[in-house]
């Protein structure tokens, strides 16, 4: 089995994570009697979502392109950048997730008939759990892949906070689809209306800018193995390079 279509079947079954997710907020919206716009808005608005949908969307690029490739061609370097960024968020929401949101009871969640609650258990699973270790595989094992230069850290680490400026920005003006606050933010730590106000949202931002551009760091480097060029770089090369005439 070729690795394009380990990364097709990977993409398949992340694509039925968020499909599963989108089913099961408009069944809660539906029984809560809440609005449905706003209850879409936000789950599109999740990290969770945002980056899998990226993941789904780059590594069924990859694997097309993969698969049509010859045998020693050399991903494209958009499509590496775009790699590392996808592989640093899918990583580090696995890790965030599961060290710092499983086991928060839901009262929601605890309402929900067994298909429903099925299908949000797969939703949660195949993402944070599922998607995150074949990215992790793929990183360590997928081949053509480029050597990328540390650059590509500037998208590792500014997509991530760019959402996290649209979400700190939205909280404020988003009421929860529960009518209990006036806000809402996706995730418990980035709630500012605690006690501590924006200190504990802004450290964890900081401290999940570190781990990104940690794990972004790493995924470079694991391409740094790599030491061959692209064919077309290395003939570009060989025209840029000074002829000797003895």
């Amino acid at each position: 089995m070729s690795w394009s279509t380990w990364r097709t079947g990977a993409a398949a079954v992340a694509a039925t994570g968020v499909i599963a997710g989108f089913i099961v907020n408009v069944a809660r919206a539906e029984r809560m009697h809440q609005d449905l716009g706003l209850v879409l808005a936000n789950y599109f608005s999740l990290f969770t979502i945002v980056c899998s949908t990226a993941t789904v969307v780059v590594l069924l690029i990859a694997a097309r392109r993969g698969s049509d490739a010859p045998a020693d061609a050399v991903e494209s370097a958009p499509l590496a950048n775009a790699l590392v960024t996808t592989s640093a968020a899918v990583i580090i929401l696995g890790i965030v997730y599961n060290a710092l949101l499983r086991g928060i009871p839901s009262a929601v969640a605890a309402a929900d008939p067994p298909v429903v609650a099925f299908l949000d258990h797969w939703a949660i699973e195949t993402l944070h759990v599922v998607l995150p270790i074949f990215i992790v595989v793929d990183a360590v094992f997928g081949p053509r892949r480029r050597r990328l230069r540390w650059s590509a850290l500037s998208a590792v680490v500014g997509i991530p906070l760019l959402w996290a400026v649209y979400t700190m920005a939205r909280g404020p003006l988003v009421p929860a689809p529960d009518g209990s606050t006036a806000y809402w933010y996706p995730y418990p730590f980035l709630d500012p209306n605690g006690p501590t106000g924006y200190a504990t949202p802004l450290t964890y931002i900081a401290a999940i800018a570190i781990a990104f551009v940690l794990t972004g760091g790493a995924l470079i480097l694991l391409t740094h193995r790599h030491r061959h060029v692209p064919r077309h770089d290395t003939a570009r090369a060989s025209r840029l390079r000074p002829r000797v005439h003895g």
